[in-house]
C-alpha cells in the first residue's frame, strides 16, 4: 500500500531533519482536575474520563519540538476503526466565534457528515496537514476510485511559543498521529496540537473528559477533547482563579484610563477547538444542538469569545445505526427523540468544562521561540479552590 511507503519515507525524513517527533507523547505527571477534588457536574465520567470512552474513538498525537523555536504538533481524532470515507458518521459544526481556519466546514454543514478523521494543528499548518491526510487516505483500501475528499482540519495559533511562519508540520507528523491513534487513556497538556498553545496566559494544550448517562437516560457516553489556546478570566468550578492569582484579561485596564491594546493582552486573545463524540444515535441536526452546548461549558471556564478568538465545535455520533455509506439510494437511520436530548446536553457541558481544566492542569511550563509560558501553579490554584469551597 502507498501508506506503508509514506511511513517509511516519513521515518527517514524525521531522522535526516533531526526532529524530535513523539507520537502519543508521554503523559504529564501533573494532576488532572479530579485528582485535586474538582468535580464538575452530576454525571460520572467513563473509565478513562476521555473522549476515547466513546466506543471506537481513537486519538493520536505527534509532538514536534525542534531547536530553537519550533513547538507544535498534530492531534488526530478517528471516529471508528474502519475507513472514515466509506463508513461515514453524522456530524455537525457550531461556530461560537468565527476567527479561524476550520478546513472542510461547509461540506459538513451541507451534508451533515464527515468523511475523514479530524486533525488539529497550528494555524499556518492547516493546509499542509490536510494535504498529508488526503494522501494517506487515498492510499487506504477501497479508495482507488475516489476523486473528492473533504479533509476536516482545525487549528489554533501557537505562534507565541512556535516559529509558526516556518510551517513546520510535515507529512510524517500527520501519518504518525493517524497511524498511532489508540483508544484508552489520552495524553494531555503540552502534547500534539497543544504543544505550543496558551490559555488564560498560562500554558494550555490538549484536554479531555467524558460523561456516562444513567441507564434511565439511555446509558449513552459523551466524550470531549479540546485544544485550548484562548483568553479570558479563568474560573474553576466558579472559583475566580484568574482574578485571585492576578492574571486575567483587562487586568491593566481595571480602574485605569489608559488606551487598551488587545494585542498586548495575552489573556485576551486566542482560540479553542472542541471535539464532541457520542455513541447516542443522533442526526446531524441534533448533533448541532449538542455542539452548541459545548460553548456553554467553555463559558463556564471564563471565556467570553474575544474578537480574535476562533471558537469551534465539531460533534459526531459513532452509533452503528447512524453510519452512512458513500453511495446513493435510500436508507433508514436511528434517531434519538428530541425529548431525550437534555441529558446529552448536560453531559456535553460538563465534559467540555472539565476537559478545558485538564488541558491547563496537565500542561507543563514551556520555553520556546524566545518566550517562557508558565504552567498554571497547582499549589496556588488549590489554595484558591479551598478558599471558595470548591475542594476541601
Amino acid at each position: 500500500m502507498r501508506t506503508l511507503a509514506v511511513t517509511a519515507i516519513a521515518a527517514a525524513l524525521a531522522l535526516s531533519n533531526g526532529a524530535t517527533m513523539a507520537a502519543d507523547a508521554q503523559q504529564s505527571d501533573r494532576p488532572r482536575a479530579r485528582d485535586l477534588g474538582v468535580v464538575i457536574g452530576v454525571f460520572e465520567p467513563g473509565e478513562h474520563n476521555a473522549i476515547t470512552d466513546v466506543r471506537g474513538v481513537r486519538v493520536g498525537h505527534t509532538t514536534v519540538v525542534e531547536a530553537p523555536d519550533i513547538r507544535t504538533g498534530v492531534t488526530a481524532i478517528l471516529p471508528h476503526g474502519g475507513n472514515a470515507y466509506t463508513s461515514r458518521v453524522p456530524a455537525a459544526i457550531h461556530v461560537g466565534n468565527g476567527y479561524g481556519k476550520l478546513l472542510g466546514v461547509t461540506q459538513v454543514q451541507e451534508l451533515g457528515e464527515m468523511e475523514t478523521p479530524i486533525l488539529l494543528t497550528c494555524t499556518l499548518c492547516v493546509w499542509k496537514a490536510a494535504d498529508a491526510m488526503v494522501e494517506w487516505m487515498l492510499g487506504q483500501e477501497e479508495m482507488e476510485n475516489v476523486r473528492s475528499l473533504n479533509a476536516l482540519v482545525g487549528e489554533t495559533n501557537d505562534g507565541g511559543l512556535n516559529d509558526i511562519r516556518s510551517r513546520p508540520i510535515r507529512p510524517e507528523h500527520v501519518v504518525a498521529a493517524l497511524e498511532g491513534a489508540t483508544d484508552g487513556a489520552v495524553a494531555e497538556g503540552a502534547v500534539g496540537a497543544g504543544a505550543g498553545t496558551v490559555a488564560f496566559g498560562w500554558k494550555g494544550g490538549i484536554g479531555t473528559s467524558s460523561r456516562v448517562l444513567p441507564e434511565s437516560l439511555g446509558g449513552y457516553t459523551v466524550g470531549v477533547l479540546v485544544q485550548s489556546n484562548f483568553g479570558g478570566i479563568l474560573q474553576v468550578a466558579g472559583a475566580p482563579v484568574g482574578v485571585e492569582l492576578g492574571q486575567y484579561a483587562f487586568a491593566e485596564q481595571v480602574g485605569r484610563d489608559e488606551a487598551y491594546d488587545p494585542a498586548a493582552d495575552v489573556q485576551e486573545w486566542g482560540s479553542i477547538m472542541m471535539v464532541v463524540a457520542t455513541d447516542a444515535p443522533l442526526s446531524d441536526r441534533n448533533l448541532e444542538r449538542v455542539a452548541r452546548r459545548a460553548v456553554m461549558g467553555l463559558s463556564r471556564t471564563g471565556s467570553y469569545a474575544s474578537n480574535g478568538s476562533g471558537d469551534y465545535v465539531i460533534a459526531f455520533s459513532t452509533a452503528n445505526g447512524v453510519r452512512r455509506g458513500a453511495g446513493g439510494g435510500t436508507a433508514t437511520y436511528d434517531d434519538l427523540a428530541n425529548g431525550d436530548m437534555s441529558g446529552l446536553f448536560e453531559a456535553t457541558v460538563e465534559a467540555t468544562e472539565e476537559a478545558i481544566y485538564n488541558s491547563l492542569f496537565r500542561a507543563e511550563t514551556v520555553t520556546s521561540n524566545g518566550r517562557t509560558v508558565q504552567a498554571l501553579p497547582i499549589r496556588e490554584t488549590v489554595e484558591v479552590l479551598r478558599k471558595y469551597g470548591v475542594v476541601r
